[in-house]
């Protein structure tokens, strides 16, 4: 596991703006990068105060890095990126295979199986996330989510 990027500069802001800051994290592409994600999402959210739901935004990153380990071929390291903007919080997971996600942004997704324990992961995110998707990268694919931060708390002086 690598960190390749440190958070963004925070140039001056104030009690009624957030910091923006990103990170990009190389993760090995086992189960084991499951709590490790979880742990920099929630520190990430943490050190900054931002006020996305951070049990929701630990809950989908799982969900996705869970997702690129379990269904993607290779050994190579998955990538973690989170960006902390004003407004929310986005989260991508990358990995090398180019073939979307089966029914993350597709309509009318069938509710799964009840007695298995698989399957709800992509509901998870398209229900808790303000917005969700994949994009093609140059190695394979990125899946990401956002969740909108909650708006400021105006506090006593």
């Amino acid at each position: 596991m690598a960190i390749t990027g440190t958070p963004c500069a925070m140039n001056g802001h104030t009690l009624q703006e957030r910091p923006s800051a990103s990170w990009r994290v190389a993760l090995p592409h086992t189960a084991a990068a499951v709590p490790v994600a979880r742990a920099l999402v929630r520190t990430a959210l943490a050190e900054l105060e931002h006020t996305a739901d951070c049990d929701t935004a630990e809950l989908l990153t799982a969900e996705l890095v869970a997702n690129a380990v379990e269904h993607t071929a290779g050994h190579g390291p998955i990538e973690l990126v989170v960006e902390l903007l004003p407004t929310s919080c986005h989260v991508e997971v990358h990995d090398p295979d180019p073939a979307p996600p089966g029914g993350l942004t597709r309509p009318g997704l069938t509710a799964p199986d009840p007695w298995q324990e698989h399957g709800r992961g992509l509901l998870l995110i398209r229900a808790l996330s303000s917005s969700c998707g994949h994009r093609p990268t140059s190695s394979g694919k990125a899946v990401w989510f956002r969740l909108a931060a909650a708006p400021p708390r105006l506090r006593p002086a």
